[in-house]
């Protein structure tokens, strides 16, 4: 099947994706990849993240993982009207946020217990807290409260080690993490990752870090704890369902380089394996597509397993090339409602001529949930695996003081039908587990199960709407 021609091949160059302020670097827990793009610095402690970039100063934007990923089952809204006119979901219940008429807080309490503390606190083990620490404490208090693990303050020594983060200069074990249901949990470790040579696996949750415990832990502090000098070791210890005892692993921390996008042909199937979303993505993605063109086959299969996401343009533009131009990919809904709609740039250049399946688990996350559910919600594509791992809110990072900034959680992303990727992920069409069984034999029922499903759609007109 010949669908790019070489006159299209060269016409049709993806755009890279302007990002604003700062040098642009994904960051990992395992190590770094590190690029610059444009004049900006985006972040993303997890890989986990999609990077949602805005005009806006210096801010950076990045998605992280919901603290609500245990939801039963995923909200759907219905229809609304943005102030462009154009039709969007509506907004959500914004439960646990401050009503307009709220009563102003109390802060006569809060300096009746900063005068006590002042008047009677005699030091132990600790140094002794200066003004500035407790006002950096109370604040970092104040964005704990909200139970979000994706907003949080960080005082000067917090914004540095981030700051340097940005910069590549730290080592790791080559896993993506996230908060679900308030544990610590791995989402994912990566290919060839010290972390899956070690015997981590996906769904592990993290009790210890070198022996401090990560009950009501921070995400960028077990960062931290985990990140370190190139050669030396961490020390994990690991709660795993099925095993009766926690399991301790020692990592040695290493610079990792990331695999993004394998392709693999089996018999009349094509295969491509995408492992993340950086901003390299588009241009791989589309040589992915050019040698599933020249293929011979029109069945294809993407697998999202274990992808934990990365920037949102990103996860737009692969949409394009199976969609008509306009139709949404994914929407924003913000503090103020329904905010910016993404759609389609139409590059759309199979239509229907090919047969699509999308394999998804657990450790798909955030852009591998708007692509999986923008493809699947549009009728392109059935899903086959497990239920993925329900992660959609966006963060922003602001500037504070000089030394001192507030990542804060400003919007989520919600489906072209208006599912709330946060409130628990997407469902599959057809759920295929793998079990530990599987595993020791090597086989992969949820990769059987898609061939099986793309090989009976062949033939058939659009056979998957």
């Amino acid at each position: 099947m010949q669908l790019f021609s070489k006159d299209f091949l060269k016409k049709k160059t993806i755009n890279r994706i302007i990002l604003p302020a700062l040098a642009g670097t994904v960051l990992f827990v395992g190590g770094f990849l590190f690029g610059a793009y444009k004049q900006s610095i985006i972040a993303e402690e997890l890989v986990s993240g999609v990077i949602h970039t805005t005009p806006s100063s210096a801010a950076s934007v990045e998605s992280s993982i919901s603290p609500d990923a245990t939801a039963t089952s995923a909200t759907h809204i219905s229809t609304c009207v943005d102030a462009k006119g154009a039709e969007v979901p509506c907004i959500l219940k914004r439960d646990g946020v401050s009503a307009n008429n709220e009563k102003p807080a109390d802060f006569d309490q809060f300096w009746k217990v900063w005068n006590l503390i002042n008047e009677k606190y005699v030091p132990t083990k600790h140094k002794a807290v200066s003004n500035q620490e407790k006002v950096w404490g109370a604040i970092g208090g104040l964005a704990n409260s909200l139970g979000d693990p994706y907003t949080f303050f960080m005082p000067p020594q917090e914004k540095s080690l981030f700051e340097q983060d940005v910069n590549g200069s730290f080592g790791g074990v080559g896993m993506q993490i996230g908060s679900k249901s308030g544990v610590l949990t791995v989402i994912a470790p990566m290919k060839g990752s010290p972390a899956e040579r070690a015997g981590i696996m996906k769904g592990d949750k993290i009790y210890l870090i070198d022996g401090a415990t990560t009950t009501e832990m921070s995400i960028d502090k077990a960062l931290y704890l985990i990140r370190g000098e190139i050669g030396k070791s961490v020390k994990l210890t690991i709660i795993r369902d099925g095993e009766k005892a926690p399991l301790e692993f020692s990592v040695v921390r290493e610079a990792i380089q990331v695999p993004t996008i394998e392709t693999e042909k089996k018999g009349d199937v094509f295969i491509i394996r995408l492992e993340g979303f950086p901003i390299t993505g588009p241009d791989l993605f589309k040589n992915a597509l050019k040698e599933f063109s020249q293929s011979g086959t029109d069945k294809l299969i993407l697998d999202l397993r274990g992808n934990p996401g990365g920037y949102l343009e990103v996860a737009v533009d692969m949409a394009s090339w199976f969609l008509p131009e306009g139709k949404v990919v994914v929407s924003e809904d913000g503090k103020n409602g329904a905010g910016e709609v993404y759609r389609s740039k139409g590059y759309n250049v199979f239509g229907d001529n090919f047969h699509l399946v999308i394999l998804v688990d657990g450790g798909s996350a955030s852009a591998a949930e708007i692509l999986a559910g923008a493809l699947s919600e549009q009728g392109v594509a059935k899903l086959v695996g497990t239920k993925t791992f329900g992660k959609g809110s966006v963060q922003e990072l602001v500037p504070v003081t000089a030394d001192t900034s507030l990542k804060v959680t400003v919007a989520r992303w919600i489906t072209p039908n208006g599912t709330n990727l946060s409130a628990g992920g997407l469902d599959p069409d057809y759920v295929v587990p793998i079990t530990k069984e599987n595993i020791d034999k090597e086989q992969d029922p949820q990769l059987d199960k898609a061939i099986e499903l793309v090989r009976t759609f062949g033939g058939k007109k659009n056979p998957i709407n």
